[in-house]
């Protein structure tokens, strides 16, 4: 049976087109909200057709010592190109970038995934100080 942990591929986003980059502050004072981009393919664009495209990006905070994330949000994308007449077919085509905002009185790792139709979930991280 497949774990997971196992499944979640990662590498460096200037050279995949299938990994979240998040963008945003390195630093925060705490209660200070702070506001994150995540987008799909900001070096090399990644694929939008019906066949091929981002189906979601989910946003997690794990705060320094502890053992669970929160789910910060999930946003899907539900136009690819495809309408009435077929695949590929319409102008409406969704974007993968998204924006979203929390604040913490923690320091912690943003952890973003990626799901695409056909390479599966990838992921990244990035680590916030609270000051």
């Amino acid at each position: 049976m497949a774990d997971l942990k196992d499944l979640l591929q990662s590498a460096d986003w200037k050279t995949e087109k299938h990994v979240p980059v998040i963008d945003g502050l390195d630093k925060i004072s705490k209660g200070q909200i702070l506001q994150i981009e995540v987008s799909v393919g900001k070096q090399i664009a990644h694929p939008n057709t019906t066949e091929h495209h981002i189906k979601s990006i989910e946003v997690y905070f794990l705060p320094a010592g502890e053992k669970f994330p929160y789910q910060v949000a999930r946003f899907e994308f539900n136009v690819h190109g495809e309408s009435v007449q077929g695949p590929n077919t319409s102008t409406i085509f969704s974007e993968p970038k998204v924006s979203t905002s929390f604040k913490t009185d923690k320091s912690g790792i943003i952890m973003a995934t990626a799901y695409c139709s056909i390479h599966g979930i990838w992921k990244s991280e990035k680590e916030i100080k609270v000051e």
